[in-house]
């Protein structure tokens, strides 16, 4: 991993997503799901919050704006950013990422959004970035017509863009609160970013000072030609999914080959069901499989087994910088995640309160405002 950025310390970098009752579309049909709390803040508070004290590094939050239409799957969702904000006041150290889609989104909305969240964390977020083309989610809005692979990347380029404009558009040091003359902020360090493209037209500035960290890291899951030149371009956390670990690296050098000098964070997303036993995750998954009447397919590598042989596995790995964990049935998943695979993985205590750019290695960018004058 020579090639990536300096980390906190050597030791893999471990992300969970925390998607629903699991990424498999029928897990909320076992009895331990916790099906009935998902749209409470106790449901995520107790998964995430166990993960934090644990000691994963990352929360990652999927969120999208279409249901599955599908008999059996689960039907609503509610907002990532909104849950993360929740989770801002129960977790002390893990980072929390949510997706916001830009699709049918202003960026001035998410980016204001991420940065209070960098804000209620002192430094814990960060933003996933997702398109979407689907049609029936373009109903849903019914703003503009379904938008093709290129047209969604471009858009959702120069959304980034806005978004980190704003995020530079106060200075570091803009407010003063002079109570003697009664000047909140310098007014010569809050900046216009006029940033007019072939999708958005914002003036600025933000509303919300400059967060802890600057800029709070981007996200991005690479799915194909588009996705991996704007992650290239502009993520700062890359995740990439492959059928086999085995070629991960591989995957890994061509993200970075892509990047050259920016050297993002590259982090493997792996499907994951755990079971006390063995033999018992096998009959898990095919008790998934028997309820959604299909074989459980995924762009990621599956593991299915117990505890000590995910260890195993996350050990071996090689090329990357650290593993985004899916599991397909979260509760059961998350709580062996938190009391066995991860007190394993960690040889030492980790840091208590960092940045989330301080556990990636990331620096902390400087206003591009502040360096005109």
């Amino acid at each position: 991993m020579s090639d990536s950025p300096e980390l906190l310390d050597s030791e893999l970098l471990v992300g969970i997503e925390f998607a629903g009752t699991g990424v498999h579309p029928s897990s909320w049909r076992r009895d331990d799901s916790r099906a009935e709390e998902i749209f409470t803040g106790g449901y995520w508070a107790d998964l995430v919050g166990s993960a934090d004290r644990a000691g994963a590094d990352l929360a990652f939050l999927p969120d999208t704006f279409g249901v599955s239409a599908a008999q059996g799957d689960v039907r609503g969702r509610l907002d990532a950013v909104g849950v993360a904000a929740r989770l801002s006041a129960v977790t002390s150290r893990i980072g929390l990422i949510p997706t916001a889609t830009v699709t049918h989104t202003e960026p001035f909305h998410v980016a204001k959004a991420i940065q209070s969240l960098d804000h209620t964390t002192r430094g814990r977020a960060g933003w996933q970035v997702a398109v979407t083309g689907a049609a029936q989610q373009a109903e849903l809005f019914g703003r503009k017509e379904v938008q093709g692979e290129d047209s969604l990347w471009d858009e959702a380029d120069e959304a980034t863009e806005v978004a980190v404009r704003l995020w530079d558009s106060w200075e570091d040091d803009a407010e003063i609160r002079d109570v003697a003359t009664g000047r909140f902020v310098d007014r010569d360090k809050v900046h216009y970013i006029d940033f007019i493209g072939e999708h958005f037209s914002v003036k600025g500035p933000s509303i919300t000072p400059r967060s802890p960290q600057g800029r709070p890291p981007i996200a991005v899951s690479v799915d194909g030609d588009r996705s991996l030149a704007f992650a290239a371009a502009r993520a700062d956390i890359v995740r990439i999914s492959v059928p086999d670990v085995r070629a991960a690296a591989a995957r890994a050098n061509e993200v970075r080959s892509r990047a050259g000098d920016r050297r993002p964070v590259v982090l493997l997303d792996i499907d994951v069901l755990l079971a006390p036993e063995k033999a018992v995750a096998a009959v898990d998954l095919a008790r998934l499989e028997e309820w959604s009447g299909v074989e459980y397919r995924s762009n990621s590598a599956l593991h299915q087994g117990d505890p000590d042989s995910l260890v195993a596995l996350l050990r071996g790995l090689r090329g990357v910088d650290g593993v985004v964990l899916r599991p397909l049935a979260l509760a059961a998943t998350s709580d062996l995640l938190a009391t066995r695979v991860l007190p394993a993985l960690r040889t030492a205590p980790r840091d208590t309160a960092p940045t989330v750019r301080d556990r990636l290695g990331l620096a902390r960018p400087a206003s591009r405002f502040a360096t005109t004058h």
